[in-house]
């Protein structure tokens, strides 16, 4: 099906569809481009170009190839993308955690801004929740790799991934897929499209049904563990007329998948509960409230050429989501530590761009808007703590941002080009924040009749106005037709906000009066942007006829301002519990290469042999991190390590299509790795994941023209069991982080009764048969 359709379970994109996971297609699928001579065309300077043409490290994924090798979903790209860390967040099935080059974020609470932008047809998601998307039919994926300030704004500092989606073609078009596998896969997609009259109106329409077994079981509630439960659908009106193009789309996704629970790593400190076989399985009581996660939104894009050289565009977008989630933070029967949460996602934006291409010189200018809330409630509960205690936080975070850009390029010859570009941002942030303990139960809000208990710990509101300029460079050189050199500079920043977890009652009295007021409370809650200045150099060529694609970065980032958000025990007016611990607390310095590379071996009238592979290592450290112990600032930078980026990181893989009764067989073949993964800034030898390697097959007929298509898919083959996050409240020493012992070698629970230490783990061996048809 050629129909424009990419359906995620997502705030933005209504349909997390079909399981697909592929080798990069750096350069090799016509399919993915347009232009005539078969060179990859992207927009990651938000105009068209050919990749080997733009001065950025960028990964193109062509929706065929994603089809091909069967990617379940976004989080499958980072297996094969250098540098690259995309995976569900702490016990949540649809919470995204990017990191790109070191840099990201895995904490979904308001207040705390994304490292990693993700786009839909350069719509942006300015929350995680329902971000982890399955895609289906998409023309694009771009991968871009590095501060993206200038033309995608505040939140780019590490990267930005971009779903392209296809436009609907000028005849009817209608398709059906089924998938089934292990664990009770049953996945169904159709999609139609038409055109009505000259094919100047053209309408389509996709619904979906994603649904899957659990890998394991909650042995307390009797529920399915890591299941899948998705319904969504998209549709879509486009106006193609001469010199115009619109489209209008709306998408809507409900995931009423289970709670997702982890998996405990050391007994129950108190009742002597042992550790569970199966990795999968836990035992959580937590199921309230129900989890649900209902995602809409509808888009706008309008692009219109006034003359030869001058184009207009404009990109309008309102989201809303809203999540209901329970988490069992101890993984066990008793409430030593649960979590209840609400999140309440909407955004508005407003994008106008005016592109213009005049000879030798070629860019865009443009101006953003954004209007945007997210209400975040959750309880932290304590009821093996008598008298049964909660702590409820209300955390409502307000966003305007307002900016200016521009980028050119000029072609000072014909083989030597520069670039310039900058950005301009406002960027407001407003802050009500609520946080309240109760005894006896807990707050009403999760349907508890909890007491009161003492005054509020936090009760603030307040605002804070960021502003920036984010510049960017690049020189490039054309030795031939079809080879770069480049050298670029680039600037990102992330936007400052107010810690949402964080306990106003332990704010300094600055001025010793005996009043913490609102400003001091301000103070205490609040961190300011994060900054990356990132030098790159690189390499691209299509060599011997395009047969060969081959691309090379390398880079160095200065990172400073950086925020650590998390959550610890703490003393907050004599009770212990969960506070948030936000600060501005570190410099980082990253540096390291990339390479990518596709060549099709053998081409012969039998068929082709294509060698695909990537390779990523990055040198990331901090050369500063002040912390406060016992009050006294200290640098414990030795003893912290950049979470969530492997040192090491790429795959290889082959593929072999031959003729096959007038149709195309192809067999595929890979292998993806990771080098040792640190979850958190402070290491954990229970928690940190060693270096491990997937490995994967499949084989896919499919018919002449693309009629019928059938395909079996391997996953993750060796079964190999890998951890892609966790919790962690256990005693540790507060400048090496190394836990805390007693005499005979026992863990010592920093808050709750049992210990929490919880782990959680990337999928296990799957094997499905997926079908399509297409009329």
């Amino acid at each position: 099906m050629r129909t424009a359709v990419l359906l995620a379970r997502t705030s933005l994109v209504a349909s997390a569809l079909a399981s697909f996971y592929a080798l990069p297609a750096y350069a090799q699928d016509a399919e993915a481009v347009s232009e005539d001579d078969g060179a990859i065309i992207v927009t990651a300077r938000r105009r068209e170009e050919s990749l080997v043409d733009v001065p950025i490290a960028i990964t193109a994924l062509s929706g065929d190839q994603l089809a091909a090798k069967g990617a379940a979903d976004i989080t499958s790209l980072a297996e094969t993308v250098p540098n690259v860390t995309l995976e569900a967040s702490r016990a949540t099935n649809s919470t995204l955690s990017a990191f790109i080059r070191g840099v990201g974020q895995q904490d979904p609470v308001s207040g705390f801004e994304q490292g990693v932008g993700i786009y839909l047809d350069d719509v942006y998601l300015n929350r995680p929740q329902a971000a982890v998307l399955d895609i289906y039919d998409v023309q694009r994926i771009e991968v871009l790799r590095g501060p993206q300030g200038t033309l995608y704004g505040r939140n780019t500092v590490g990267g930005a991934v971009k779903y392209v989606t296809k436009r609907i073609d000028d005849v009817a078009h209608l398709s059906a897929r089924g998938t089934f596998g292990s664990y009770d896969q049953a996945d169904g997609v159709i999609s139609a499209s038409t055109p009505v009259g000259d094919g100047t109106l053209r309408f389509g329409g996709s619904l979906a049904r994603l649904s899957r077994g659990g890998f394991g079981k909650n042995l307390t509630t009797g529920l399915d563990n890591y299941n899948k439960d998705i319904w969504a659908g998209r549709g879509t009106i486009e106006v193609h007329a001469d010199d115009f193009f619109a489209r209008i789309s709306a998408d809507y996704t409900r995931d009423k998948s289970l709670p997702r629970g982890g998996h405990r790593l050391i007994p129950a400190q108190q009742s002597g509960t042992p550790v569970l076989a199966d990795v999968y399985d836990t035992q959580g009581a937590a199921n309230f409230p129900k989890q649900d996660i209902k995602a809409w939104g509808t888009s706008l894009f309008m692009e219109g050429k006034l003359n030869d050289w001058l184009t207009a565009r404009s990109i309008t977008s309102y989201r809303k989501d809203d999540s209901a989630t329970p988490i069992d933070f101890d993984a066990l029967p008793t409430v030593d530590l649960d979590v209840p949460g609400y999140y309440k996602n909407r955004q508005f934006s407003q994008e106008v761009q005016f592109l213009i291409s005049a000879g030798k010189l070629n860019g865009l200018i443009g101006a953003y808007y954004l209007n945007a809330s997210a209400l975040t409630q959750f309880e932290s509960r304590l009821y093996t703590t008598s008298p049964g205690f909660a702590a409820f936080t209300n955390a409502d975070i307000g966003t305007d941002t307002l900016a200016g850009f521009a980028d050119f390029t000029y072609d000072l010859t014909d083989q030597l080009s520069l670039s310039v570009g900058g950005r301009y941002t406002w960027d407001q942030r407003n802050g009500y924040i609520l946080r309240q303990n109760y005894i006896n139960g807990g707050s009403p809000v999760f349907g508890s009749a909890g007491i009161k208990f003492l005054a509020a710990q936090t009760d603030f509101r307040g605002k804070s106005t960021f502003k920036k300029f984010t510049p960017k460079a690049s020189l490039s050189f054309k030795p031939a037709p079809g080879h770069q050199v480049y050298a670029s500079y680039s600037q990102g920043f992330k936007g400052g906000g107010f810690d949402p977890r964080g306990v106003g009652i332990n704010a300094l009295d600055l001025n010793n009066d005996g009043v913490k007021s609102q400003d001091e409370i301000a103070k205490f809650l609040s961190f300011r942007p994060e900054k990356v200045d990132s030098y790159e150099v690189g390499y691209k060529a299509d060599l011997f006829d395009r047969r060969v694609y081959l691309a090379l970065a390398g880079f160095y980032m200065d990172y400073t301002d950086v925020q650590i958000p998390g959550s610890v025990a703490c003393n907050a007016g004599g009770v212990a519990t969960f506070c948030g611990v936000v600060s501005n607390a570190g410099k980082a310095r990253m540096q390291g290469f990339e390479a990518e590379t596709r060549a099709k071996l053998i081409q012969s009238d039998t068929g082709t042999l294509t060698l695909t592979g990537s390779v990523g290592y990055i040198d990331a450290k901090y050369t500063k991190y002040i912390t406060n112990i016992g009050n006294v600032p200290t640098d414990v930078a030795a003893f912290r390590k950049v979470q969530n980026t492997p040192a090491w990181s790429g795959a290889v893989g082959l593929d072999y299509a031959m003729d096959l009764m007038g149709g195309t067989l192809t067999a595929s073949g890979g292998m993806s790795f990771k080098g040792k993964t640190y979850q958190f800034e402070v290491p954990n030898p229970y928690l940190d994941q060693k270096a491990y390697q997937l490995y994967d097959a499949s084989l896919v007929y499919r018919a002449e023209g693309g009629r019928w298509s059938l395909g079996v898919f391997g996953k993750n083959l060796t079964n190999k069991k890998y951890k892609t996050s966790g919790y962690t409240f256990m005693a540790a020493n507060a400048t090496t982080g190394a836990l805390t012992t007693l005499s005979n070698g026992t863990l010592v629970p920093a808050l709750g009764k049992e210990g929490v230490l919880t782990a959680f783990y990337g999928n296990p061996r799957q094997v499905y048969v997926t079908a399509s048809l297409n009329f």
